[in-house]
């Protein structure tokens, strides 16, 4: 998540996403995304005329195509896949991350909703897009490992939602041992149901 070869406003973009996952949307503050991002703060009224709004949905909405892309990265580098193993890899990311940088920073998507739910309805509006955006590839690539479509739509709602409680779990304990726990529980349901789809 290297800021390198990003233009001023995507740096911007990316340095909300990287701090709301920090801190949560209500303790970031623009001033904080500028220096963050190494922008001149008079930038941040010129990119995003619609002020932190603005700013924290598209940050919300970059994270959601993170999401996305490593989707193709995971698939990318099984020789065999498996919904298991996809799965497994999704959650190898987060416990690598915490492994090695601590436990201080989340999903950006989940603390959006979570601060901004009730209150900002175009944030959880970005929020419901981002998740939806992380899904569809999850669902696109099981309907391809033989699990029936309507199934792999439920599945990739599975995954994704036990992946988000894993990383809160894991970040209130300061351990990874929840995520390897959904990750050992779920792959052997997750590969039964691609064989609900072979002929």
């Amino acid at each position: 998540m290297a800021t390198g070869g990003r233009d001023p406003r995507q740096r911007m973009v990316f340095s909300a996403a990287q701090l709301i996952r920090r801190d949560g949307v209500t303790s970031t503050g623009l001033r904080e995304v500028a220096e963050h991002a190494g922008a001149p703060r008079g930038s941040l009224q010129h990119y995003f005329p619609g002020g932190k709004e603005q700013l924290v949905n598209e940050a919300v909405e970059w994270a959601g195509r993170y999401a996305s892309d490593r989707v193709a990265r995971f698939m990318a580098a099984m020789s065999r896949p498996t919904p298991g193993r996809l799965f497994a890899s999704m959650v190898r990311q987060w416990t690598d991350e915490f492994e090695a940088t601590g436990f201080d920073r989340g999903c950006p998507v989940a603390a959006a909703t979570v601060d901004c739910a009730d209150s900002v309805e175009s944030t959880r509006a970005a929020a419901a897009a981002a998740f939806a955006a992380w899904r569809r590839p999850v669902a696109r690539e099981l309907a391809a490992m033989g699990v029936p479509p309507r199934r792999a739509t439920a599945l990739a709602t599975l995954m994704v939602s036990s992946l988000e409680g894993a990383i809160l779990l894991a970040r209130a304990e300061r351990s990874t041992r929840p995520l390897r726990t959904v990750a050992r529980e779920l792959a052997p349901y997750l590969d039964s149901c691609a064989t609900e789809g072979s002929p």
